[in-house]
């Protein structure tokens, strides 16, 4: 069987880069069960509730949800269990250290299938208050106008 090559993304979590402001991130391998792999490869995933956690040394995936594999049997797996991530112990420290300063959480922005292997994409992040959000849709708002009037004044249009 030949080997895969580049990436496949299964989920993006677009709604963390609108409610965190996200200060770094970091790719991580997962430790899955065969049905999780199966299920995934059927592009069934949702990031949505999902954050990870340090703990003892050693960071965790939570409630990312996997649906059921379809053609499993009483080997299925729980959707919503508790899943390690592969960092190195250098990265795992660092990342400790900053997630227990106030207001800091990690937040998973995208899991993938990179070479073959399942990899998500993690980080860290600082909760938005409503009013930055508001402002970061102005300013989408406004730049999307500007771009819209450059467009117009290119093409021979009179504003």
């Amino acid at each position: 069987m030949a080997k895969e090559q580049g990436t496949k993304l299964i989920a993006q979590n677009k709604k963390a880069r609108h409610d965190y402001h996200i200060e770094d991130t970091w790719e991580a391998g997962i430790v899955l069960q065969g049905t999780e792999v199966k299920s995934l490869r059927q592009g069934r995933a949702s990031l949505v509730d999902g954050f990870a956690e340090i703990d003892n040394g050693e960071a965790w995936l939570l409630q990312v949800h996997i649906p059921e594999y379809s053609q499993g049997t009483w080997t299925n797996h729980a959707s919503r269990r508790k899943r390690k991530l592969l960092l190195n112990r250098h990265e795992i420290d660092k990342i400790e250290k900053k997630v227990t300063d106030k207001g800091y959480t990690l937040v998973p922005l995208s899991l993938y299938f990179k070479d073959g292997r399942a990899k998500v994409e993690i980080a860290l992040a600082k909760g938005k208050k409503s009013f930055d959000k508001r402002h970061a849709l102005a300013e989408r708002q406004a730049n999307r106008e500007k771009e819209q009037a450059v467009q117009r004044r290119l093409k021979g249009f009179k504003d």
